[in-house]
């Protein structure tokens, strides 16, 4: 009669996150599908999302086990 509902992987996971009293919230998302790490920022009312780059410039990109 009542079907389980399928849970659905989300695309992206949030791999660390940290509330910087002066400046607001700082996260690292990392899309499953891809393997690249975002910087995912909260300062007042407005937020950004960038690639998170390694010391030589380069995306950081995860290696994904399928």
């Amino acid at each position: 009669m009542f079907r389980k509902k399928e849970t659905k992987e989300t695309r992206f996971y949030e791999k660390s996150s940290e509330q910087l009293a002066t400046i607001g919230r700082v996260s690292v998302l990392v899309d499953r599908v891809t393997g690249v790490h975002y910087l995912h920022t909260w300062v007042g009312s407005g937020s950004g999302l960038t690639p998170l780059l390694d010391e030589n410039g380069e995306v950081v990109v995860e290696k994904i086990e399928k």
